[in-house]
Order: C-alpha cells, then sequence, then structure tokens
C-alpha cells in the first residue's frame, strides 16, 4: 500500500476512533478518551506477543496455549467503527481461508457491552473468533493506539506485523504469507 494512503488513514481512523471511544467507549474505561490517548504504540516487530485466555462470544474458550507455535491473528474492533465495518469482511474472509491452513485468530471487540458485538457478528455472519475486551484481557495485552487494530504473531511468538487503522482487502490477504 502505498505510505501517503497509509498516514491518511491511519490519521483519520485514529480521530474517528478517539471521537467514537469519547461518545460510547468500553464500559471497563474509567475515561473512554483519555484511555485511547494513553493507550501503548503499536507493539515492535520481532518483540514478544503475550496473549490471554478468553472467553468467546460463541461460548467456547480460546487458549493462548493452543495458538503457541501457530501464526496468530489479534484484531481489535468495535460496533460503532465505521473503519472496522470495511476491514471485517476482509478478516472473515482470512479466517476462512486461513483456518484450513492452521491460521488462530482472536478479535477483540471494545464494544461497551457483549450484546452489541454479537448482534453485529451474527447480523454479517461472521464465524471468526471474537470476545469482549475486559480489565482482564488488558492487562495481558492492552489495545495499542487506533482502530481498527491488527497484529500477526508468528509461529515464534513475535510479532510479524503491526497495523493500526483499516487495511485494505489486499493486505489483509497478504497476512495469508506468514502462514
Amino acid at each position: 500500500m502505498d505510505a501517503l494512503r497509509r498516514q491518511f488513514l491511519t490519521s483519520a481512523t485514529t480521530a474517528a476512533g478517539a471521537a467514537a471511544l469519547w461518545h460510547g467507549g468500553p464500559l471497563w474505561a474509567q475515561s473512554p478518551a483519555s484511555a485511547e490517548a494513553k493507550a501503548p504504540p503499536l507493539p515492535a516487530l520481532g518483540s514478544a506477543l503475550t496473549v490471554p485466555d478468553l472467553q468467546l462470544f460463541d461460548g467456547s474458550r480460546f487458549s493462548a496455549s493452543a495458538a503457541q507455535g501457530q501464526v496468530l491473528v489479534v484484531y481489535w474492533w468495535a460496533s460503532w467503527c465505521p473503519f472496522c465495518a470495511i476491514q471485517s469482511p476482509f478478516m472473515e474472509k482470512l479466517w476462512q481461508a486461513g483456518k484450513p491452513r492452521g491460521l488462530q485468530m482472536l478479535a477483540l471487540s471494545i464494544d461497551k457491552k457483549a450484546e452489541e458485538a454479537t448482534a453485529y457478528l451474527q447480523k454479517r455472519a461472521y464465524s471468526f473468533p471474537a470476545g469482549l475486551v475486559t480489565p482482564d484481557v488488558v492487562k495481558i495485552l492492552p489495545k495499542p493506539k487506533g482502530l481498527p487494530v491488527t497484529l500477526v504473531r508468528g509461529r515464534d511468538g513475535k510479532v510479524v506485523m503491526a497495523e493500526s487503522g483499516q487495511m485494505f482487502a489486499e493486505d489483509v490477504e497478504g497476512i495469508l504469507k506468514f502462514l
């Protein structure tokens, strides 16, 4: 993707995400706008990425130990995020293409209420593994600045890709090269 286009989208996404967080924000955040302002930057490529065990919306559990040694996509999103609405169909296609090849995925909703996130997923028939960001999740895996945020952890447990802001179809599809 051309650098200028990516820079524009990242800036627009961060601004829109901050505005949206101010409007509703996740239930666990004391001050949503300040939480986004204090959010950490994207993790550095090559840094270790620890993920939590997590109850998923479908009633199953995401097991961090089961994802070890596998390529893992971590995707922060929200039902009210317009950039997530554009990217999420690409994430579903990635999930469908990568799952048979061993891809692991953990989509983390920052919605205020689990019901809002599950209704959004059901309406669009998304099947990627998704759960709600909680204080316990944040302790282990805080959301970096921006929305959506996409991280890819390689088989060695280290970050091989980190993006803040909307990704285009070809960029999401490119994640398959890590399998």
